[in-house]
């Protein structure tokens, strides 16, 4: 009696351990579709199959709730980087007018020039970089959407190397997910020992 419920638990153990392992195996093969005649299924793995959905609503998370081309160009267009370009902009079109003016001009008065433009840029520039940083972040954010790229990357990523990816972050919980598989075969396969016996 003991024998035939072990014999019965031990079954469903491997019954439950082989089932996990195929489940997670069919998460990605077949890569591609197999048709089975007799049954008129086609037989694909569920990433392959669902490939351009998930990449599809993977974009629109990243996009809709993670981030955005603004955020990015936000985050990059700070007030110090917009100053640090307003400097160099100032250093460039200095020298570019001290070289342009003609010698004939006297120093003191290509001096009042320079620091005249000098004044102007610090009065005019920030607000002018700032409106210009604004047409550019509404131009690429109206062109450029990340949730396009993310999706096109992801539609040419090559299948295998997905697979490795997935299997190298999650391979404990899979493994988990296989022994689980295993222990409730085990119980399973133990209760309907003890009803074949008992009852």
């Amino acid at each position: 009696m003991l024998f035939e419920i072990l014999f019965l638990a031990s079954v469903g153990a491997i019954i439950g351990w082989l089932t996990n392992i195929l489940a997670i195996k069919m998460l990605f093969r077949p890569l591609k579709p197999i048709k089975i005649p007799l049954l008129h299924i086609e037989l694909q793995g569920l990433i392959p199959k669902r490939r351009i959905e998930i990449a599809k609503n993977i974009s629109q998370t990243i996009e809709n709730e993670l981030i955005s081309t603004t955020e990015i160009l936000h985050e990059f267009l700070t007030e110090d980087r917009k100053r640090e370009l307003l400097a160099l902009i100032k250093l460039r079109l200095i020298n570019v007018i001290s070289i342009k003016l003609p010698s004939l001009i006297p120093s003191g008065i290509k001096g009042k020039i320079i620091d005249y433009i000098n004044d102007q840029i610090e009065i005019e520039g920030l607000p002018l970089i700032d409106s210009i940083t604004e047409e550019i972040v509404k131009k690429v954010n109206d062109e450029i959407k990340i949730g396009d790229i993310v999706e096109k990357k992801l539609n040419d990523f090559d299948l295998l190397k997905i697979e490795e990816i997935i299997l190298s972050i999650s391979s404990n919980e899979l493994k988990h997910i296989e022994v689980l598989g295993g222990v409730l075969g085990f119980l399973i396969g133990l209760i309907q020992g003890l009803i074949v016996q008992f009852i």
